[in-house]
Order: structure tokens, then C-alpha cells, then sequence
């Protein structure tokens, strides 16, 4: 008879081992993943970017990794792709244009964007490290207006020559001015959302007649030809691939613009699942360049339904990471993040009797957790979900009974905030 494992023998230490204890944990899944998620369990924290960093560093150079994918806007995301891939632009204006929810100002990141692009440099086309931002040009408060997607969806097909149901000019009719779409305070008042305009059923109805025709072209639009015409060929498959990200984009923001309009008590429910829906079809499409790492706050790239109490509201939705697991199957791997003591933003030494204060009891510093050993360890331990954390909204606590969703925990014992 094996003895239980112990929550020692479920633990690599990062500082001990190394981040090739993360290239051992790959290669000990049932299957090779296209996606491996890295959730990080607060956003804005400097170390876990760092660590971040060092993971993908070891993926590439040990497993092959060939993606990177953020929580950040997929369309601005294009710019910074471009900058990793050939080197256009200058890094500032690719820190500064290319991402959203405030990326923009994480030295973490721009090291990473550094890095990607002094390794590609040199390397052929089909070896360069490709980069994508997977959410929607959403913010908290606000969405982004539909046209930078739906006229550049339509431009691309009318250059190709394909047959149109409208033209150029009525969408820009239909759309309007952009403000009347980034109204914020639409965001708590649902007769302010554009959604209630009538404009808003025709162009989800033009959208939906000017989609199909990336498929119904696709022998036109991406011609298969070899050899001297190679590059021309990757050219255009990459244009269509442009084209499709505008597709879903602009189908998913005038979906969600007319949740926005919604007045019903499951408005809010509705929209983090909208949300949450477009990230999972941007991971599908990245998945055709993994494997990638997906980083992420783990509540979009958890298994379990994702449940949240706002104010008033008990929310229940579907993350991005079901969704991905539930299409992808063992293609999707998921390493969860827990924190320990983060002082500066309010959080001291995790309770004993909770999943971060076991794991804090461990003698060092960063851990990769096989998730499944730790809760065959804790079993009978009756832990609770850590709870001093309720003043602070942005981090969310392990959960001892969805151990098993995760397949493992990267956990950090005290985060120092920036000096």
C-alpha cells in the first residue's frame, strides 16, 4: 500500500529547482496542452509577472512553445504581435497603443515584448514567437464601438472583390458617432446603452450576412500555392486570420452592446458571460499557433462555474477557461496562482486552515503544486476559503474544494510591492 502523499511531496520549490520544474509538470500531463493557462490570482503584481516571464522563457526553450496570449484588447493586440514578429514600431508606442486594462505601464511586460523580439530576430517567419492579446476591446466600465472591426471586415472583403449585402456608407451611417457607444454610464444605467437603438438589430443582421463570407471565399481568399509564392500565401492566410479576429470582435461587442440595453436582473450575469465568451473563441483561434501560454486573472481561466457576490447580486457564469476546456479537452492545461502575505496591499499571513495558509507553512519562497497530490494530502483537513481577503476585491482565495479543476498551483509566500 502507497502512503498518502504529503502536501511536501506535492510541491516544487521554484527557488530550489527552478522553473524546469514547470517543463517536468508539462510533460507529466495526460496530454501535451495547445494551451496552458497561468492564472495570476491578483492583477498588477510585479513578481508574479517576473515569474511569469521566467515560465515562458523555460516553455519556449525546453517545450516549444510558440505563443504568448494576454488579458488584454485582441485588436490592439495586433500592433504588439507585429513589433515581436518584425520589429515594427518603436517598444514605447507598442507599450503604449497596443494593450488595454493598463498593461501599458508594467515593466514586467515590457521586458517580456524585449525578450520576444531578440529572439526572433533572425529567425524565419514559421519560427518566430507570435503574441495576442485574447480579451475583448472592453473596459469596466465601458465597450468599445463596433466600427474599427465591422468597416475592417468590410474593407477587407471588398478589396478582395467578394459580393456585398450593403455598402461601406450604410454602416457608417448605421454606426453614428463613436461616442454614443463608449458612453460609461451606460454601464449602470441600461436606457443609456446604444443598444436600445434601432440602428443597433440592422447591423447584427448585416454582421451576421458579412461573416459566413470568410468561409463561403475561403478558397478565393487564402489560395493554396508553394515554393516561390510561399510568402504571398502566409501573407494572405494571415490577412484572413486579421479578418476573422475583426469578425468575431464586431459580432461579440454589438452582442454585448445590446446586453448592456438589458434592464433584467441577469443584465450583469449576462454581459461577465459575454465577456467571458469572447475570450474563449480569441483562445480557440490562438490555439492554431500553440502551444501558448495564457495568462490571465484565474477567474477567467478556471474550470468551475465562476461565481461572484456584487453588492445585491449573486453572479454565475462560464469562464473562458471552461468554455476552452470544454472544446479543447486535455489540449487545455490550467496552473492557478495563489498568494500568501501581500502587505502592501492589505493582505498579512493567510489563516492556517485555509489552502494559502498550508502552503505557506513550507519553508521557501515560489512553488509549482501538482494540484490532484495536494488534495489527496489535504484530505479529511477540512479547510476553509481564506476570508481576511474581503477588503480587497482583487484577489480571490483558493477554493479547497475545486483543487482537483486546477491542475496545478503556482503559489508565492509574500509578494513585495514595488520599492
Amino acid at each position: 500500500m502507497h502512503a498518502a502523499p504529503s502536501v511536501a511531496d506535492a510541491a516544487r520549490d521554484l527557488d530550489v529547482e527552478g522553473v524546469a520544474a514547470v517543463t517536468r509538470f508539462v510533460r507529466s500531463l495526460p496530454a501535451r496542452p495547445r494551451l496552458l493557462g497561468l492564472g495570476e490570482a491578483m492583477h498588477d503584481e510585479r513578481p508574479i509577472h517576473e515569474l511569469r516571464n521566467e515560465i515562458f522563457r523555460e516553455l519556449v526553450e525546453r517545450e516549444g512553445f510558440r505563443a504568448f496570449a494576454i488579458e488584454s484588447d485582441c485588436v490592439a493586440g495586433l500592433l504588439v504581435d507585429e513589433y515581436v514578429r518584425t520589429g515594427e514600431g518603436s517598444l514605447d508606442e507598442v507599450m503604449r497603443a497596443g494593450f488595454s486594462h493598463g498593461f501599458w505601464d508594467r515593466e514586467a511586460t515590457r521586458d517580456l515584448l524585449r525578450w520576444m523580439r531578440a529572439y526572433n530576430e533572425g529567425r524565419p517567419e514559421g519560427e518566430r514567437l507570435r503574441f495576442f492579446g485574447f480579451d475583448a476591446p472592453l473596459e469596466m466600465m465601458s465597450a468599445a464601438s463596433p466600427r474599427h472591426t465591422l468597416v475592417g471586415l468590410h474593407d477587407y472583403l471588398s478589396a478582395a472583390g467578394v459580393p456585398l449585402p450593403c455598402s461601406r456608407d450604410t454602416l457608417e451611417r448605421l454606426l453614428g458617432p463613436d461616442e454614443r457607444w463608449t458612453d460609461e454610464a451606460a454601464a449602470m444605467d441600461p436606457s443609456r446603452s446604444v443598444g436600445n437603438s434601432p440602428d443597433v438589430p440592422e447591423l447584427r443582421l448585416l454582421a451576421d450576412d458579412l461573416v459566413p463570407l470568410l468561409t463561403t471565399h475561403a478558397p478565393h481568399l487564402i489560395p493554396a500555392t508553394s515554393g516561390t509564392d510561399r510568402e504571398r500565401a502566409e501573407w494572405e492566410r494571415a490577412e484572413w486570420e486579421r479578418a476573422h479576429l475583426y469578425a468575431r470582435t464586431a459580432t461579440g461587442l454589438l452582442r454585448y452592446h445590446a446586453g448592456m440595453a438589458d434592464p433584467s436582473p441577469q443584465r450583469v450575469a449576462r454581459l461577465l458571460g459575454l465577456r467571458d465568451a469572447m475570450m474563449a473563441d480569441n483562445l480557440e483561434a490562438v490555439a492554431q499557433h500553440g502551444p501558448a501560454l495564457v495568462f490571465a486573472h484565474n477567474r477567467h481561466l478556471q474550470r468551475e462555474v465562476s461565481r461572484w457576490r456584487l453588492a445585491d447580486l449573486d453572479l454565475e457564469w462560464w469562464s473562458a477557461g471552461a468554455i476552452t476546456a470544454a472544446r479543447l479537452g486535455t489540449g487545455y492545461a490550467f496552473l492557478a496562482s495563489g498568494l500568501g502575505a501581500v502587505r502592501h496591499q492589505g493582505l498579512g499571513d493567510p489563516d492556517p486552515g485555509t489552502v494559502e495558509g498550508v502552503l505557506a507553512a513550507l519553508p521557501g519562497q515560489r512553488y509549482l503544486v501538482d494540484s490532484r497530490m495536494l488534495a489527496s494530502a489535504l484530505e479529511g483537513a477540512k479547510l476553509t476559503q481564506r476570508t481576511e481577503t474581503a477588503d480587497n476585491h482583487g484577489y480571490f482565495p483558493l477554493d479547497p474544494d475545486q483543487l482537483s479543476a486546477t491542475d496545478g498551483i503556482i503559489f508565492v509566500k509574500d509578494v513585495a510591492g514595488e520599492p
